[in-house]
């Protein structure tokens, strides 16, 4: 979800690519992933990534078919892996779960009745991050050169946590939580068509006339990924609230009510659990002759998924002058 309330708040505005040519972008790995991996399995074929024993890597399909439009661009991505969930991510990580669990019922019916459409749709929102995905997508990555961070939890946290500290441009994600973790810039509608949005934290906050930790407090009155809200709490009441009393605890006192764990979830997003020394090489250099026999010889992907991706590698290295590309 990511708090999606917070885009009422948040300072968005259309960038061209062409501003971002150049950059190093912190991607949230599981939030690119999955929507690549939903869109590979709702569109194309299961025989295309399925291997002999039945076990499904749309993943790599996506991955090919997604990485060239950071190189097309010049922008150098790093891909950010989540750690373990926080324990306060129980409840939202169970209601997936069984979210997941219900379309799932719902797809055993759409085959039954032979539906194809329904079958498509169903299967892309079934989808999970298996071992095998996390595992070959590490791979196909590394064959590849883009730099990978495992994160020791949250990886939009981490994400935000180097890009405050100067080692990337922007945080790529779809969350708006990007903001509650601290930000500063962050892309969204990297795996859509057309130009990315640019969410500004600083501009969010004086469009407020707020701090960061107002924002958070604010945000948690809402409701999170981590809380429930008040009730019949949105936005504007939020922030009216939060200016009024000053801060999380003055506005639960003045209106009689608590929030389970508010200071836990207030520490994660402020004080997040992130790895303070991560390294990383950005100059990269592609191999694509040994991932695209990996993708396509070790695993079995159909060759016509994934060749006009490695072909845009190719040439988006020539183009950008990267000749060392190979």
């Amino acid at each position: 979800m990511g708090n999606a309330a917070l885009r009422d708040l948040a300072a968005i505005e259309t960038v061209p690519f062409a501003d971002l040519e150049g950059s190093v972008v912190a991607v949230d790995a599981h939030n690119w992933l999955y929507r690549y991996l939903t869109t590979t399995v709702r569109f194309t074929p299961d025989e295309a990534y399925t291997t002999g024993d039945g076990t499904e890597v749309a993943n790599l399909v996506g991955i090919v078919q997604g990485l060239p439009k950071f190189f097309e661009h010049g922008i150098t991505p790093v891909f950010v892996f989540d750690g373990g969930p926080s324990e306060l991510k129980t409840e939202e990580v169970e209601r997936r779960r069984e979210q997941r669990e219900h379309y799932e019922e719902q797809l055993e019916e759409a085959r039954e009745e032979g539906d194809d459409v329904r079958v498509a749709t169903l299967e892309s929102r079934t989808q999970r991050l298996t071992d095998v995905i996390q595992e070959t997508s590490r791979e196909v990555l590394r064959l590849l050169d883009v730099p990978v961070i495992e994160a020791p939890a949250e990886g939009e946290a981490q994400a935000a946590h180097v890009a405050r500290h100067g080692s990337v441009d922007y945080v790529g994600t779809e969350d708006y939580d990007a903001l509650l973790f601290g930000a500063p810039l962050t892309l969204r509608q990297l795996t859509s068509k057309g130009d990315p949005e640019l969410m500004d934290l600083d501009a969010t906050l004086d469009d407020h006339g707020i701090t960061y930790e107002q924002l958070v407090d604010a945000a948690i009155l809402i409701g999170t990924d981590f809380n429930d809200g008040i009730s019949g709490v949105g936005p504007k009441t939020a922030i009216s609230e939060i200016k009024e009393h000053g801060d999380l605890w003055s506005v639960l006192e003045a209106r009689g009510d608590t929030i389970p764990d508010a200071d836990l979830v207030r520490t994660l997003f402020l004080d997040p659990n992130v790895d303070e020394d991560v390294a990383f090489d950005d100059d990269i250099t592609p191999d694509v002759d040994a991932a695209r026999e990996y993708v396509v010889e070790e695993w079995g992907v159909h060759d016509d998924e994934v060749e006009r991706g490695f072909e845009r590698i190719r040439k988006s290295a020539v183009q950008t002058g990267l000749d060392r590309w190979t």
